[in-house]
């Protein structure tokens, strides 16, 4: 059965803003690939002599948490707490991670430094608000058994205090067969939700987990479908609630919006409610972490889902990585009732 709920109904919109209102009692663990997100801002009037390539005429540049340290900051600028678990290297950006988590008062008990790999780091360049390039520094090959042990070691000496485990999986070597299998029996021991942000190649891993959050590409590509209809949408869902045995499936669909597939056959299509795209950088980071925090809050995963589109919807209308205030998210959600 489809249905769509109505974002703007007064009375839903109230119960919204009253979850948010709890994010501060909710403690999760993210447990993913920490990178930075590099941006090389400037303008284009030329081409270059040497090469068909515009010459970019940089004006400034600026570093960003991304991946699962991003995830966390979003948890944090929500109004959550979190523990952050992962690896980077012994270099001068893990040094830059270190100290922005810290600033952030984000614990970093849970980083490992591994100094056979670099810290993951994505530069972009940036002209007139289009991406113009992107390069990455990163090693893709999985993390030491040394380091999985240390990673899971901390996991299960903390999973006691979390409402909730967020997975952000970039497949940049952290997440890993052995460790998701760990994990998912750790955290159903103890009763506690795993929400993941997954990769294609690592679908398998997630057997047994509470939620999912692929795009539509990740979903289609998962569900082993080659068209793109809604009718395939459809399918998606279902074939990746049934191959997980998950509780639900949220595939987010960029300027379509959402669409929830609960194990109990109810299907939601959500609205994007992004008045302007900008740049999609992030927003998975964004939409994984109010959901979690949503989830830990008491709400239903409906209500939680919708908080994540609109929080999406704030942070796809920003150029560059950038997390949602909790203040801003109330405001966005009683303003669009009120419109």
């Amino acid at each position: 059965m489809n249905t769509s709920p109505h974002p703007h109904e007064p009375d839903r919109v109230e119960r919204l803003v009253q979850y948010c209102q709890r994010f501060p009692k909710v403690r999760l663990m993210v447990v993913g690939d920490v990178m930075l997100d590099h941006y090389i801002w400037g303008g284009v009037d030329r081409i270059s002599p040497e090469a068909p390539v515009p010459v970019v005429a940089v004006s400034n540049e600026s570093i960003h948490l991304g991946g699962a340290a991003n995830v966390a900051h979003n948890v944090v600028s929500l109004g959550g707490k979190v523990e952050l678990c992962g690896v980077i290297g012994k270099d001068d950006f893990g040094g830059r991670i270190l100290r922005e988590l810290k600033r952030l008062k984000i614990g970093t008990e849970g980083l490992r430094v591994d100094p056979d790999r670099p810290t993951t780091k994505k530069t972009r360049v940036i002209a007139h608000n289009q991406q113009v390039v992107r390069f990455d520094r990163e090693q893709r090959l999985a993390v030491s058994e040394k380091i999985r042990r240390a990673l899971f070691e901390f996991i299960g000496r903390r999973i006691r205090r979390v409402d909730g485990v967020v997975v952000s999986d970039y497949s940049k070597g952290v997440i890993t067969g052995e460790l998701m299998k760990d994990l998912i029996g750790l955290a159903q021991h103890h009763g506690v939700p795993i929400i993941v942000d997954p990769k294609v190649g690592h679908m398998s891993y997630y057997k047994g987990v509470q939620v999912i959050t692929p795009n539509t590409i990740e979903a289609f590509g998962a569900a082993g479908l080659e068209t793109r209809s809604e009718e395939d949408l459809m399918r998606a869902g279902q074939i990746l609630l049934e191959r997980l045995e998950c509780r639900a499936v949220l595939i987010t669909r960029g300027e379509h919006g959402m669409s929830l597939f609960e194990k109990d056959g109810k299907v939601t299509h959500i609205p994007t409610v992004a008045r302007e795209v900008y740049d999609v950088t992030g927003a998975g980071d964004t939409v994984i972490a109010t959901l979690a925090l949503a989830m830990g809050a008491g709400a239903e995963m409906r209500d939680a889902a919708l908080l994540a589109n609109y929080a999406a919807g704030i942070v796809v209308g920003i150029v560059g990585t950038a997390p949602v205030q909790r203040a801003r998210l109330a405001q966005v959600l009683r303003e669009r009732t009120s419109s």
